[in-house]
């Protein structure tokens, strides 16, 4: 344990004190109120963690879905926080993406990496990537397949990212092996 950590688990502990203290004075007034209380702060105590363990299906829910049309093409909406979201299958894994114009090739996250199969840890950092953040390491990799719906490569270059990242990056060198790419308002659009 870390500092952190340790600080964290004594103010934990000392508030289970106070509150423990304070219930056990308020069983001594009025038991029934105080078993009445405890089980209105059990319900809701249970409702947070349940909610919580479920925000991931929730928040998928929410999210628009990329589609396949009847043209071939995929359709792929416009997230809540402004960002194209994909999901791609990376060597039969499917991963989420932001679709990102500015990242010139597929910049996995080392969490990403390791779903999919690859040890960030035997990586090679010998490649720079400057971001928003600033300058940060990269690791080349190849990639097994590449799937986004019907459309396949194998093969395909990408990096792994050593620095923080919110997710992984579908970057141009991908994007581009479709023949037409558009952006209307709300919607981006990849046809073959």
């Amino acid at each position: 344990m870390d500092t952190d950590q340790i600080m964290r688990l004594l103010w934990l502990l000392l508030l289970v004190a106070v509150l423990g203290g304070w219930f056990m004075l308020q069983m001594r007034r009025r038991p029934g109120q105080s078993l009445q209380h405890l089980a209105v702060w059990g319900l809701i105590f249970a409702g947070v963690v349940a909610s919580y363990g479920l925000w991931q299906d929730i928040r998928s829910e929410l999210r628009p879905a990329q589609a396949l049309m009847a043209n071939g093409s995929i359709e792929i909406p416009l997230g809540r926080d402004g960002h194209f979201h994909a999901v791609v299958t990376i060597n039969d894994v499917p991963v989420s993406f932001v679709v990102d114009t500015g990242a010139s090739e597929i910049v996995l996250t080392a969490k990403d990496a390791a779903r999919v199969g690859i040890d960030p840890q035997a990586l090679a950092y010998i490649g720079q990537a400057r971001t928003a953040n600033g300058v940060v390491r990269t690791a080349p990799v190849r990639l097994r397949s590449v799937a986004l719906g019907p459309f396949e490569m194998t093969d395909v270059r990408a990096v792994v990212n050593e620095g923080d990242m919110d997710g992984s990056l579908l970057g141009m060198s991908w994007i581009t092996q479709f023949a037409r790419v558009e952006i209307e308002r709300d919607r981006l659009t990849l046809t073959p």
